[in-house]
C-alpha cells in the first residue's frame, strides 16, 4: 500500500508513529526524531477534533522539519451514527475508534510489513488500549523499553519548547470533542470553552420514540441535564474535592485535569491510537 511519498525501506519495514494529538505521542515523535531514519508521522483526523489538537500538530510539525500526514476517514462521523441509528460510541462498542482511526489507518498501512511506536510510558506498563491488531504490524514502546517515565516525557516536551496542548488545562486527554471516555468536569470545560461544539455533541444525543431508550454520552445523565447551573456546581465541587484527597494522600497535583483524573479512574483500556 506503499506510494512514492512513502516507499518501503529496503529491509521491507515501514516505521510509522501515529500521533494522537496528546502528550505522549508528541513526546515520542521527538524523541524518536534522529533515533529512527524514515519514520513516517501520521495523524487520523476524525474531523471531530478540537481546534486546539490542529494547533498542537502544527507546532509539532515544526519542530520535526517534515509534514504529519493526515489520514481522513470514507465518511464523516453523522454517516456512521445514521447507520449504527442514533446509537452512540461507548467503551464497550468504540465504533467511532473503529471506522474513524483505525480503518484509515489500517488502509494507510495496507499489507506491508510496519513496526507501529506507541508512546506508552515505563510507569504505566499495564495499560491497555484499543489498536490496530493486523498480522502485519508490530508494535513497539521505547518509552517501557528505555525506561522512561512522566516526568521524562514533560521533560522532552519542555525542553523542546513544545510544552502542553492548550486543551490540557480542562480536560486530561486527546480525542474527540465528544469523546466518552470525558469525565463530567471535563464536558463543564468543553462548556466553557467550546460551547458551539458542546451543542453539537448535545444535538447528537436523542431517545428512541418506540423503545424510549436514551442514547447519551454519559450513562443516566444528557449534557442538556449536565449543563444546568446547579448541576455544573456540584460537578466542580466534586472536582475540588477530589484534589484535595489526593493533596491528603501525597499526591502532587494542580489545576489541570491531566494530574486529576488518571488512566485508573477512566481509560478502562481507553483507545490508544486517541489518547496518547
Amino acid at each position: 500500500m506503499s506510494d512514492d511519498h512513502n516507499p518501503v525501506p529496503e529491509n521491507g519495514v515501514r516505521h510509522i508513529l501515529s500521533l494522537s494529538g496528546g502528550k505522549d505521542s508528541t513526546a515520542l515523535a521527538m524523541y524518536l526524531r534522529d533515533r529512527v531514519l524514515n519514520l513516517e508521522y501520521v495523524f487520523c483526523d476524525t474531523g471531530e477534533e478540537l481546534q486546539e489538537t490542529y494547533d498542537y500538530l502544527e507546532k509539532l510539525e515544526a519542530h520535526l522539519g517534515k509534514p504529519i500526514q493526515r489520514l481522513n476517514p470514507e465518511r464523516p462521523f453523522k454517516h456512521y451514527l445514521d447507520i449504527y441509528r442514533g446509537v452512540l460510541p461507548d467503551p464497550r462498542t468504540r465504533w467511532c475508534t473503529r471506522m474513524l482511526k483505525l480503518k484509515p489507518f489500517e488502509q494507510y498501512v495496507g499489507d506491508d510489513s510496519v513496526r507501529l511506536y506507541v508512546g506508552i510510558r515505563a510507569d504505566e506498563p499495564r495499560r491497555k488500549g484499543y489498536i490496530s491488531k493486523k498480522s502485519n504490524i508490530e508494535t513497539s514502546f521505547p518509552f517501557i523499553e528505555d525506561d522512561l517515565r512522566y516526568k521524562d516525557i514533560m521533560r522532552i516536551l519542555m525542553n523542546n519548547g513544545l510544552g502542553l496542548p492548550n486543551y490540557y488545562k480542562w480536560r486530561s486527554r486527546s480525542g474527540c470533542y465528544f469523546c466518552f471516555f470525558q469525565q463530567r468536569r471535563e464536558w463543564v470545560g468543553l462548556l466553557e470553552n467550546h460551547k458551539t461544539l458542546f451543542e453539537k455533541a448535545s444535538a447528537f444525543e436523542k431517545v428512541d420514540p418506540e423503545t424510549g431508550e436514551s442514547f447519551t454520552w454519559i450513562q443516566g445523565e444528557s449534557l442538556q441535564q449536565l449543563a444546568a447551573p446547579q448541576r455544573i456546581a456540584e460537578i466542580k465541587k466534586d472536582y475540588q474535592e477530589k484534589m484535595v484527597r489526593m493533596k491528603q494522600n501525597g499526591v502532587k497535583s494542580n489545576t489541570s485535569l491531566i494530574n486529576v483524573f488518571t488512566d485508573e479512574d477512566n481509560s478502562q483500556g481507553s483507545c490508544l491510537i486517541c489518547h496518547l
